[in-house]
């Protein structure tokens, strides 16, 4: 907060010698008017940051008490949860099992998993980090976050009202800090950014690169959000080259932080050399725009980089929460009244706030810009189209710019693509994030009659493929693996340990009248389901749910089995072919509305299926979420079969015996009779229609309610197997619910199941 101002007129209200002339006051009336404003500014901040946190005392208190009790994985939102599971390269596979491994106290030596070490990942890592079950860090992460330290410089605003702050390179030629820092162009062009502005490794203080910021060429703002992007000049007061600093990638999408999780902060508090706050900040709240944390953040600290454990920007700090009386009004430490004058070293600290680095995304989006201004804008959001990183890359500069030696790895901060484990972003004047599982497309006119049932398909790889989507299905597919590893350990059914699951799950259903057994189990599996993962067959099917005893996958319909590995790698191949469709496609067609994607996106996907069946037909269900990712009615299923059953329903035809079949069963226009596992299915499809009732039937062609005794016959014709108990069991640990046609096949006929049809 600036004080020069009120320095300069305790100084002349001190001297006994002549007043001031009148150009000399109006000089400090006009220094006077600006501090003011800023005080009055930051004031404001102050306050509403106050009152945003205590509106949300119970709300945090209720985080706390779940953070205690069962984990981080819990305290937020399920939704946020699975989209943090999956930037880490992991599921609620991987995450089930490493919370059954108890550890006292944190491990610190070693992974949890018994995994061997090659294949142990950072990402396996940062897992166990997150639920609390190690304590270690990859030595990587010190020698990334001196990379990202890079791109933090120091903002001084020299003349009236002037001060400092914390800036951070987020494009080629922008710089993203606080609007409390730089409210306006005026501010901006009074201002000078430092980077290297620290210490070397022998105490010794570096020789920082000074950039002039240039308003001019590009400045936004936006006072709600707390935050301004200022062009910086390319060249430094030596000659030093900006791109020598590198920038920070930024990123809009979902999953980067959850309550409990902790942060780090690179920062110039009170203007001073470089510092950090390191991992032990935690994360109390996350509100619609803002993060609450605990730091040890200071004065000129504003405008400071919040990052995750990956190093990525999750927020743009921004304001300290202090302590307040019964009026809302900050407090110093004395327990006084605070005001500006007092300065900033006099506040009550009670925690801090961030702006939401996605909010800051999405509002700079909104802003109306032409020419060049849209085009430097557009550098923020275009590193996804940029090429992965590669061995020779360029040399990572010296601290101040001048050198060129090279970086631990040999790379420039933060470049490189922008990518997830399970998401790539391509930003173009439409933006879409196509996930594995996503609707992916290519034009209708590839779809044809589909060959009789074959097995695991080919797929040819694209003529040229993006770096990012190659090394994005990678990741994949080495989470994956390493989730069969861990699995191929357990045992594959526990009997005894099931059976008192089983008991406790259904303690309160009673089984008095059909229609309250079916009212109640549903309301049971609704209740219980939870979390709610999402389709992902590669990573939550393959490795361990679908698993037979002898430790390989079968057909479900065609009973040709294959081993895990086999339908990992060829689903990441069906994958990698659809999202460089999708990318060829918003090249070439970048004019196409919604609807007409929509339309691509359901080709693609028909004509490029993954090795799963949903044993109730996604078109019945909208492909919605949580059903399409319910792993209950999920199973192996080669392509061929997939495609050959389509949407039919099941049938019970009078002379399948005798009748001439495919490998997977019997089509006709009446529906489709599976050659293998009917009993199984059966049992599937009522899980499904009492965990969804009303979905299923509300259209010609759907299964309709006159052909229930064909599921109960071939359910009573089959009975439970020992791979049905894995399944359940291994779902439940999963997804919370369990499939009561498993657990209690006698239920079958008592349940009134007319009231799951619409």
């Amino acid at each position: 907060m600036p004080s020069d101002a009120s320095d300069f007129l305790r100084k002349h209200e001190s001297r006994t010698s002549p007043p001031p002339s009148p150009d000399a006051w109006r000089r400090i009336m006009a220094t006077a008017e600006l501090t003011s404003e800023r005080q009055s500014d930051y004031l404001s901040q102050l306050t509403m940051a106050a009152a945003r946190y205590a509106n949300r005392t119970e709300r945090r208190e209720g985080n706390q008490s779940v953070l205690e009790s069962r984990g981080v994985l819990y305290a937020d939102t399920p939704e946020r949860v699975e989209k943090r599971l999956a930037r880490l390269g992991a599921d609620w596979s991987m995450a089930r099992a490493i919370e059954r491994t108890q550890t006292e106290p944190a491990s610190s030596a070693g992974s949890t998993l018994g995994l061997p070490p090659e294949g142990f990942t950072s990402d396996a890592l940062g897992l166990e980090r997150l639920i609390g079950r190690n304590n270690l860090t990859p030595v990587a992460f010190l020698e990334e976050g001196v990379q990202v330290s890079r791109s933090v410089g120091r903002i001084t605003i020299s003349g009236p009202g002037g001060g400092h702050g914390t800036g951070f390179m987020v494009s080629p030629s922008l710089l993203l800090t606080n609007n409390h820092v730089l409210r306006d162009k005026e501010d901006a062009t009074r201002s000078k950014i430092a980077f290297a502005f620290q210490d070397s490794v022998d105490g010794s203080p570096l020789v920082p690169a000074v950039f002039q910021l240039e308003p001019l060429r590009f400045f936004v703002t936006d006072r709600a959000l707390d935050y301004s992007l200022v062009a910086v000049s390319p060249h430094g007061a030596q000659g030093e080259e900006l791109s020598s600093f590198g920038r920070l990638i930024l990123s809009e999408a979902q999953g980067k932080i959850l309550i409990g999780e902790f942060v780090n902060i690179i920062q110039h508090p009170r203007g001073e050399p470089k510092q950090i706050a390191l991992r032990e900040n935690q994360i109390v709240d996350v509100l619609e725009r803002f993060l609450h944390y605990e730091c040890d953040t200071r004065e000129g600290s504003s405008g400071s980089p919040v990052f995750n454990d990956q190093w990525e920007v999750v927020a743009l700090h921004h304001s300290a929460v202090p302590k307040t009386d019964a009026e809302g009004r900050p407090l110093s430490v004395d327990g006084a009244v605070w005001q500006p004058e007092m300065g900033e070293q006099q506040l009550a600290w009670r925690a801090n706030e961030g702006v939401r680095i996605s909010r800051v995304l999405g509002a700079l989006h909104e802003i109306p810009l032409t020419g060049e201004a849209a085009r430097l804008r557009a550098e923020v959001f275009t590193a996804g189209l940029a090429p992965s990183p590669t061995p020779s890359a360029p040399q990572m500069a010296s601290f101040n710019g001048k050198s060129t030696l090279p970086g631990a790895n040999g790379s420039q901060a933060r470049t490189g693509a922008q990518e997830t484990a399970s998401t790539t972003q391509f930003l173009l004047p439409l933006r879409i994030s196509i996930g594995f599982d996503a609707q992916s497309f290519s034009s209708a006119a590839v779809l044809a009659p589909r060959p009789a049932p074959a097995s695991v398909p080919q797929v040819s790889p694209p003529p040229v493929r993006r770096p990012d989507v190659v090394s994005a299905v990678e990741k994949e597919v080495d989470a994956a693996l390493t989730n069969h590893r861990v699995a191929r350990e357990r045992p594959y059914y526990n009997r005894v340990a099931d059976a008192a699951v089983r008991e406790a799950y259904y303690a309160n259903i009673r089984t008095e009248t059909g229609d309250a057994l079916r009212r109640a189990l549903t309301a049971l599996l609704a209740d219980s389901h939870e979390p709610q993962p999402m389709y992902k067959p590669m990573r939550l099917v393959y490795p361990w749910v679908d698993l037979h005893k002898d430790g390989r996958l079968r057909s479900i319909y065609s009973g040709k089995d294959f081993s895990a590995e086999e339908l990992i790698r060829a689903d990441a191949a069906v994958a990698q072919a659809r999202l460089a469709r999708v990318q060829e496609l918003l090249l070439l067609e970048s004019t196409a509305g919604p609807a007409e994607l929509e339309q691509e996106f359901d080709a693609l996907e028909a004509s490029m299926p993954f090795n799963c069946e949903h044993v109730v037909p996604q078109s019945w269900f909208g492909k919605q979420e949580p059903m399409r990712g319910d792993l209950h009615h999920l199973f192996t299923c080669e392509v061929g079969c997939n495609s050959f059953r389509g949407n039919f329903p099941y049938f019970d035809f009078p002379n399948f015996e005798e009748a001439e079949r495919e490998a997977c069963g019997m089509r006709e226009s009446s529906g489709f009779e599976p050659e293998e596992g009917k009993g199984v299915v059966a049992r599937a499809t009522l899980y499904f229609l009492l965990r969804y009732p009303g979905q299923v039937g509300d259209v010609a062609r759907e299964f309709p309610e006159d052909r229930l005794p064909v599921l109960l016959h071939w359910h009573e014709s089959e009975a439970v197997t020992e791979y049905e108990l894995h399944r359940n069991a291994a779902i439940a640990e999963i997804q919370g619910n369990r499939n009561p046609l498993i657990d209690h096949p006698e239920w079958a006929r008592e349940i009134d199941f007319s009231g799951v049809w619409p």
